[in-house]
């Protein structure tokens, strides 16, 4: 999974990052399919995972505590007396695992769910009426230093405290937008007492946690076991998982970029399906009928009976909405001016251009040098159509364009990929070496596998930079690893890259049914980590990453990131070095460019700002209680937005970045409107990108032998 940031507090806070809800009683089916899940997860972890690890009392201690913190992970439900309640069952899970038993799962999510019909009343309760802003009183984010509540009462105390804080959040922006209308003279604003803001406040958060609390309850058992079951699984590693169908098949739209539909993005919002972005050249753009903002009433196939999909859960409604290439769609859609229509779409292939690789040419102003340039957000693949697009055969073709191009080195971009496809990342790397083992895999018994470029031609030849940062993950860490023991480029980006050093296997749990179970499919998939891989000098990358040859300034340099932060990471580990032969023309002035890039960074004003803002988020981030007195909470907030102004040209300034389609691309973009529109955005978020600057001026010093 690509990690992104997800560790500020007082959003954790408002809204946890798990499913709650009731559930319906439980029929023998559903509890029959929750027994065949265990026997089958449980038979696939034997057999298959990478660590044999014992399933007893200190296996069900780890997987109930993971549990209980998915449970209920802001402490905002459960008081100390249901987690006595259930700490009978801290050393028995093991057992039920063996029993196929769920009793522990079963009082668990009976006794959330009382607590959530409990707590429904509070915020109602409490948002009735104004709160005494001027008390001096704070309110703790951070879960870890905060306990259960030792009874309801200090439980609905500190509802009172959340509400509290989200209301003068949007009391304060209010009253700052007010502010401004004021200052600026805009008689087009509606100029409004405090007490009336204060109402308008109130009432938008009883609006968020009304709309909140309605999609909690669409939630049925079946969610709520996944968490369960996925508790249990990672006490074996964070990245072996079980996937409900549903979220197999995000996966797997994820994994290869494409999916049938019809091409529209959607949210849920007040019980309504809704357009937020319709996707270029998909069915529904090509169509012209549905524009974000619209509403989905109903969805239909073809001429049978149309569904309501209003207060529908969003991922029914998309398993509705989405179907085989071909087939008709019929929307019943409520447009923004309030009229219904009927729109009828043929579902298509559509591809999500994103996650494809980009190329464009790149030049430093004042500068006759070109320079390649590739982003890949993702090593995808399409494991199910083996004639589908794939990474390293489009890779593979925009280099064979960049060739063409005379650069004179080539910067390739793997910040924010969280890897995908391993064999992809093996063969991109042979495009940029004579030959040779990349990567070793290695499972739980037996001797390492060793992935090897068996291709001795060398597709680019030419100085070779690596762009990566916290992010990069997987698979490009193989890549990044391989480019920097062959010494075949530069590495630069990041003090370290994100640190996950395990392969995954995906195992259909639905082929390991007898015929007498066909009543219970579909069950899912389950993801486990049957391998480690390790570099060709036989250190692993799990944990440690990779360490780039030239470090930048990064704006979260100072915020511990990566693999090392999930619990029960596999641990690092070391074997044996392969034989392999490092690139013939090594960069001899490599040093000297090394000294000239720090010196750019420490005195580059916007490698320093950088730097700062970095300091600065590592200090927002370790404040972990914000006061709920309004005023002095509306001066803090201007001093941070104050601060905050000194850091915007970050991402603002262009910095002397020529950015030119390829040669080969030109009759394509000048025929498609839609493509050409696309490839000029890529280009434009380029120009602002103080690293790829700094990648550039890196390659134009590099002196090969």
């Amino acid at each position: 999974m690509n990690p992104n940031i997800k560790r500020f507090l007082p959003l954790l806070f408002i809204i946890s990052i798990v499913f709650f809800g009731a559930y319906s009683y439980e029929n023998d089916n559903e509890k029959q399919k929750e027994k065949i899940l265990l026997k089958l997860i449980s038979q696939n972890l034997t057999s298959h995972h990478f660590l044999d690890v014992k399933i007893n009392d200190d296996f069900s201690e780890k997987a109930y505590g993971i549990f209980i913190d998915r449970l209920d992970y802001n402490k905002r439900f459960l008081i100390d007396s249901d987690i006595q309640k259930l700490n009978k069952y801290k050393y028995d899970i093991d057992n039920e695992i063996i029993d196929l038993s769920s009793e522990f799962f079963d009082e668990s999510i009976e006794i959330l769910n009382l607590r959530i019909k409990e707590t429904e009343g509070y915020y109602k309760e409490i948002l009735d009426k104004p709160f005494d802003y001027t008390l001096n009183e704070q309110i703790e984010f951070d879960r870890k230093k905060r306990d259960f509540m030792p009874d309801k009462n200090q439980l609905k105390d500190e509802w009172r405290k959340s509400l509290k804080y989200q209301t003068i959040t949007r009391l304060n922006d209010l009253l700052e937008t007010q502010e401004k209308a004021i200052e600026d003279n805009d008689t087009a604003v509606d100029i409004k007492s405090f007490e009336k803001l204060e109402i308008e406040a109130r009432e938008k958060v009883l609006k968020r946690h009304d709309d909140w609390f309605k999609r909690m309850y669409k939630n049925k058992r079946k969610d709520w076991f996944a968490v369960y079951i996925n508790a249990i699984l990672n006490v074996y590693d964070p990245h072996t998982s079980y996937f409900p169908p549903k979220d197999k098949e995000n996966f797997d739209i994820a994994i290869s970029g494409k999916l049938e539909g019809i091409g529209a993005q959607l949210t849920e919002k007040d019980g309504y399906i809704t357009v937020t972005r319709i996707v270029p050249g998909s069915p529904s753009y090509k169509q012209g009928e549905l524009k974000a903002g619209d509403k989905i009433l109903k969805i239909a196939e073809g001429d049978a009976e149309a569904v309501d999909i209003v207060d529908m859960r969003l991922d029914d409604a998309v398993k509705l909405i989405r179907g085989k290439k071909g087939t008709e769609a019929r929307l019943t859609v409520k447009k923004i001016d309030g009229t219904i229509i009927i729109i009828p779409i043929i579902r298509d292939i559509v591809e999500l251009e994103d996650v494809y690789a980009k190329s464009a040419i790149l030049q430093i102003d004042n500068s006759d040098q070109k320079i390649g340039y590739i982003k890949l957000p993702k090593f995808y693949v399409d494991f199910k159509d083996i004639n589908g697009r794939r990474s390293s055969t489009d890779v593979k073709k925009e280099v064979e364009k960049i060739n063409k191009e005379d650069v004179s080195g080539l910067i390739f971009d793997l910040r924010n990929n969280s890897g995908g496809s391993l064999q992809d990342a093996v063969d991109i790397a042979g495009l940029f070496i004579k030959d040779g083992p990349i990567v070793q895999v290695k499972g739980r018994t037996g001797k390492p596998y060793i992935y090897k470029d068996q291709d001795t031609d060398v597709l680019f030849g030419k100085p070779l930079v690596v762009l990566v940062n916290q992010f990069s993950a997987s698979a490009s860490e193989i890549f990044a690893a391989a480019i920097q023991d062959y010494k075949r480029g530069i590495v630069i980006g990041s003090p370290s890259t994100f640190g996950k050093g395990t392969v995954q296997m995906f195992a259909d749990l639905d082929r390991f049914l007898s015929q007498q179970g066909e009543a219970l499919k579909p069950l899912g998939s389950l993801k486990m980590t049957t391998q480690k891989f390790y570099r060709i000098n036989g250190g692993a990358t799990q944990l440690k990453g990779v360490t780039p040859d030239i470090m930048l300034p990064d704006a979260y340099a100072y915020i511990d990131l990566g693999e090392k932060e999930h619990e029960y990471p596999m641990q690092w580990s070391q074997i044996s070095p392969v034989d392999f032969d490092v690139w013939n023309r090594s960069f001899h002035n490599f040093n000297e460019v090394k000294e000239h890039s720090k010196s750019r960074t420490i005195t580059d004003s916007t490698f320093v700002l950088i730097d700062e803002n970095a300091h600065r988020m590592k200090t927002l981030r370790d404040k972990t209680s914000s006061t709920l007195n309004l005023e002095q909470f509306r001066e803090e907030q201007k001093e941070i937005k104050e601060n905050s102004k000194k850091y915007m040209s970050i991402t603002q300034d262009t910095l002397g970045i020529n950015i030119f389609s390829l040669a080969t691309d030109l009759p394509i973009l000048q025929s498609d409107s839609t493509r050409n529109e696309s490839a000029k955005r890529f280009r434009n978020s380029l120009k602002k990108d103080t690293w790829l600057h700094e990648a550039m001026d890196i390659i134009v010093e590099l002196r090969e032998d």
